[in-house]
């Protein structure tokens, strides 16, 4: 695979975010209990499903972190509550927050931005409800790469490097500030260079213009294999417990629609689960390789095998100090303009009061 061909493809699965979408009901009947389901037992093996049937728009983009929608859609968890999915895209986070908080969509996925907390700081009301994404110890899916012959072995080693970030008061740079404080630097002892585009980024790495850069998977896998770059060391030794992205939830949703967010959230956390199986435990792995493949960018499923999958908790648990820390670090950079009220942000009700009905996930 060409550089050029590597790049197109990232471009396409580095767009991870968004969404979930306006909640229409169906005038239909209850779907059929199967002939051999005992009485008073349902599909789902908890709640009964809605009486009547529910379409749910998921504004997904092929996103990997979106792989708890993929799989409750493609193994009937939805369907076992009588909802319907689909999937619509939108062109960035202006314009999806105001749907989600006007409740034109009920669920989508955020990442942390200096922009996503002004959005709430100044009064659009969304709930920030489970995780969507974080990285795994010793297994990082957002985390620096080296170049081949950059020289940098050790934290010490980045003094006087360029490293490249795709941008400012994010999530991105906020990596970029925890690597450098924990290497002990300060920015002006490194050159920070912003470049937007994650393809151009590694690139850049492949061709020296920069010693490091700030990447995701599939790239850093793809990279690697071509012998473009490295992994340096892993994110987790220097930004444990980040939330990267999170669900969010419209305030109607999380509370006039009760059933169905209820619901929803119950199939949510069955296909974080399969998913958890698949890759933490290696058991019904090559079924979920298959939704991957069918949802996502990444459509090489032998490079499932190789790339470092996104941590998604099987119990939708999210980092939730870490996200207060966030806030207060774009705050001291300056980027944040109002106050945030997190004990009504922060909502995660539905996750627990689904967990409550499933239990906890069995990690052995």
């Amino acid at each position: 695979m060409g550089k050029q061909k590597l790049k197109a493809g990232f471009v396409a699965a580095a767009a991870a975010l968004l969404l979930l979408a306006g909640c229409t009901q169906k005038e239909s009947a209850p779907p059929e209990k199967p002939a051999d389901l005992p009485e008073g037992e349902h599909p789902s093996g908890d709640l009964a499903p809605l009486e009547k049937r529910v379409t749910v728009t998921i504004a997904e983009d092929g996103a990997a972190s979106g792989a708890g929608f993929y799989i409750a859609k493609e193994k009937g968890y939805f369907e076992d509550y009588n909802i319907d999915v689909e999937f619509a895209q939108f062109a960035n986070s202006d314009e999806m927050l105001p749907a989600v908080a006007a409740g034109e969509v009920d669920i989508a996925g955020g990442v942390s931005t200096a922009s996503f907390f002004n959005a709430i700081a100044q009064g659009i009301d969304v709930r920030i409800i489970a995780d969507k994404g974080h990285n795994v110890p010793g297994k990082s899916y957002f985390t620096f790469v080296r170049g081949v012959d950059s020289g940098i072995e050790e934290y010490a080693d980045i003094k006087g490097k360029k490293i490249a970030v795709s941008s400012r008061n994010s999530i991105d740079s906020y990596f970029f500030d925890k690597l450098i404080e924990h290497a002990g630097f300060t920015e002006e002892e490194v050159e920070f260079v912003l470049i937007a585009d994650f393809g151009s980024m590694l690139g850049a790495v492949d061709n020296g213009t920069v010693d490091m850069a700030l990447s995701i998977e599939p790239l850093i896998a793809q990279g690697i294999v071509q012998g473009m770059h490295e992994r340096f060391r892993d994110a987790t030794e220097f930004a444990p417990e980040t939330q990267v992205a999170m669900v969010l939830g419209s305030p109607q949703f999380m509370t006039q629609e009760r059933d169905i967010s209820l619901r929803f959230m119950l199939a949510y956390l069955k296909g974080l689960r399969d998913y958890n199986d698949a890759f933490q435990k290696d058991e019904g792995k090559d079924e979920i390789i298959d939704i991957m493949v069918k949802h996502t960018a990444l459509k090489d499923p032998e490079m499932w095998e190789q790339v470092q999958v996104t941590g998604l908790d099987p119990d939708g648990k999210m980092f939730v100090d870490n996200i207060r820390e966030q806030y207060e670090h774009y705050k001291a950079a300056g980027a944040i303009s109002g106050e945030i009220d997190f004990d009504k942000a922060i909502d995660t009700s539905i996750t627990e009061e689904a967990l409550e009905i499933i239990g906890p996930y069995d990690g052995d």
